[in-house]
């Protein structure tokens, strides 16, 4: 379980917030702060994987607090969600060792991308050793969360979702006819859903030579 301290002065923003990390799956909403003091108190005290920050804050900005817990505090992450959409500042952010930079007003799902972009880079980190192909997914999963933007014309969320779900039970490798057939989809919808999610970042794609010489496609998990 991945525990986050929610942390916005806004008290309404932040409980809205909280219920958006609480309906993700593997998340739990470890706190609520509205101040950098008592943001930075609650990390000291730990038991804390992930803040959900906001840029700003009454007492100090966002990027300065986390300049501040690099130094000082546990390690910890940080999705920073504001309204400052600049380029300086997002460049800033990302210096200062930002995940995430999330722009308000965002949706649920909006949010959860980027919640189970982070999931993914959690659990891969937690192994031993990582080679480069595992190492240049983690990067990708990342880079596709943070450039995600609304579905193409066509494409549902829930159907991208299901389809994503489906590739992660399996395992392993599983082809679009597998996918298909678990989802309740034609073959050919299955098809365009898993290479939009594998051109996304979210997916895994590996080629299965048979014996009439054509590669069948087949997808795993990021």
């Amino acid at each position: 379980m991945i525990d986050v301290l929610v942390v916005d002065d806004d008290f309404h923003v932040a409980e809205i917030n909280a219920h958006y990390v609480s309906r993700v799956p593997g998340f739990r909403v470890a706190g609520r702060a509205h101040d950098a003091a008592s943001a930075f108190a609650a990390v000291q005290c730990g038991g804390v994987d992930l803040l959900l920050l906001d840029h700003y804050l009454p007492d100090e900005s966002g990027l300065s607090l986390t300049r501040r817990l690099r130094r000082e505090g546990p390690d910890v992450d940080v999705i920073m969600v504001t309204a400052d959409n600049r380029p300086a500042s997002v460049q800033e952010a990302l210096r200062a060792g930002v995940l995430q930079y999330v722009v308000k007003p965002f949706t649920f799902d909006g949010l959860r991308g980027k919640l189970e972009a982070y999931a993914q880079l959690h659990g891969t980190l937690g192994d031993a050793a990582l080679d480069q192909d595992r190492i240049d997914r983690v990067m990708g999963t990342l880079r596709a969360s943070a450039t995600a933007g609304p579905m193409p014309k066509g494409y549902t969320e829930r159907t991208a979702r299901l389809i994503r779900q489906i590739v992660s039970r399996a395992g392993g490798p599983v082809s679009a006819h597998e996918v298909s057939t678990q989802a309740g989809v034609s073959r050919s919808t299955a098809q365009r859903y898993l290479k939009y999610l594998e051109e996304q970042g979210r997916l895994h794609l590996t080629l299965k030579y048979g014996d009439s010489g054509r590669p069948e496609h087949h997808y795993s998990a990021s």
